[in-house]
């Protein structure tokens, strides 16, 4: 009995010694990984997974802030020429804004989430990164939505991200695409800044033509001729307000899944329907929270609009939105919708356009890059010093 007792005491002091020995040896393969099984990697994983959660969170908030910004200029043509009331019109907007995303498939985001390169620094360096970014795109919004200037919240969030990665991983780290561009192929910064840059002329060149067209085709029309227009506008104003989603939405869903590949949630870059739907929620609301200051800014303060050009704005804006978004090139609203109203207003009465007003909105979109990857820069170096 007794030998017993002490063989089976035995035999559980053995056990125990071997459980020890393998969680010590598992313990000491899994701390350079982090794993949150260890001490010193529990904090880390902690740490990381916070910061990702927050990360979503801060993309999701510039969804909204974006749909201050820039959503509210799809409002802008439809509610100055009257063809609907405000709430008529950020019910469409809403509707066909959220289908944008859902059904616009996810090229922009694509390009969004791969112009720049963290995913070989840690977990904690990289969203650091990230989110500093997106804290200096989400400053610059609201400090120009404060000041009634509708700047580009694309620009933003493109300067954002490379102020913060230049400051926190250095340029190799930004894909700047020139090597492409060589083999004739638009990636990178190179498409990012392209897509920008050149949808503004565009804009301007299209609806100078299409409103020329227009107003030969009603050359002889009487004035009962603004109804109809107006009752077209909402077909118009859907359009536009889908190639909105379809772009702008994506923009935020593609740094999202780029969050959840450097958080480790996911292995590969890709946009779960969650997120689609959280981005495309978020930048809903933000358009039914309102951007009236911007709405009194495009709608009267660059051209007297009336059903005619309200039409030819948002025919002009959407067939270039989804034109850009058909490639993946990430576009501003702001910017398509305000050139189209120039482009309108010079085909018809040059001087009648508010240049003055004009340029300061061009003067907005100039600094717009530098002024947010500054204040990412500042972002990083405080959330540098505090973690």
């Amino acid at each position: 009995m007794h030998s017993s007792s002490c063989a089976r005491a035995e035999f559980r002091i053995k056990l125990k010694n071997k459980e020890k020995q393998h969680r010590a040896k598992e313990g000491a393969n899994a701390r350079p990984l982090g794993n949150p099984c260890s001490i010193a990697g529990e904090p880390v994983m902690t740490t990381v997974m916070v910061l990702t959660i927050i990360g979503v969170a801060v993309v999701l908030v510039f969804d909204y802030t974006n749909g201050l910004q820039d959503a509210a200029n799809m409002l802008a043509t439809i509610i100055a020429s009257r063809a609907t009331t405000p709430i008529q019109a950020a019910v469409l907007v809403s509707f066909f804004t959220f289908l944008g995303p859902i059904l616009g498939g996810t090229a922009v985001a694509n390009t969004i989430g791969n112009f720049v390169d963290v995913t070989d620094l840690q977990e904690l360096s990289s969203l650091t990164i990230v989110l500093s970014g997106l804290a200096g795109a989400i400053g610059w919004n609201l400090i120009t939505w404060w000041f009634g200037l509708p700047a580009s919240s694309s620009q933003a969030l493109v300067g954002g991200l490379i102020g913060a990665v230049l400051m926190g991983a250095g340029p190799d780290h930004v894909v700047w695409g020139l090597a492409e561009l060589g083999e004739h192929r638009l990636t990178g910064v190179v498409k990012v800044v392209a897509a920008l840059l050149f949808s503004p002329f565009v804009g301007f060149a299209v609806g100078w033509i299409i409103h020329r067209i227009m107003r030969f085709t009603l050359r002889g029309a009487k004035p009962s001729a603004n109804r109809p227009l107006r009752w077209i506008q909402w077909f118009t104003t859907a359009a536009l307000a889908f190639s909105h989603g379809t772009n702008d939405a994506q923009k935020g869903m593609g740094v999202i899944a780029m969050l959840l590949v450097l958080g480790g949630i996911t292995t590969e870059f890709y946009v779960p329907v969650w997120v689609i739907l959280a981005s495309s929620t978020a930048i809903t609301l933000g358009t039914l929270a309102g951007g009236w200051r911007i709405v009194r800014t495009l709608g009267f303060g660059i051209y007297k609009v009336r059903p005619i050009h309200a039409l030819d704005a948002q025919l002009t804006s959407a067939s270039v939105i989804l034109a850009a978004s058909s490639f993946g090139g990430p576009v501003s609203t702001t910017q398509v919708v305000s050139t189209a109203i120039m482009g309108i207003g010079a085909s018809e009465r040059p001087r009648a356009v508010r240049w003055r007003r004009a340029r300061e909105i061009i003067g907005a979109w100039l600094i717009t890059i530098p002024g947010s990857s500054l204040l990412s820069i500042g972002f990083y170096a405080l959330q540098h010093a505090i973690l």
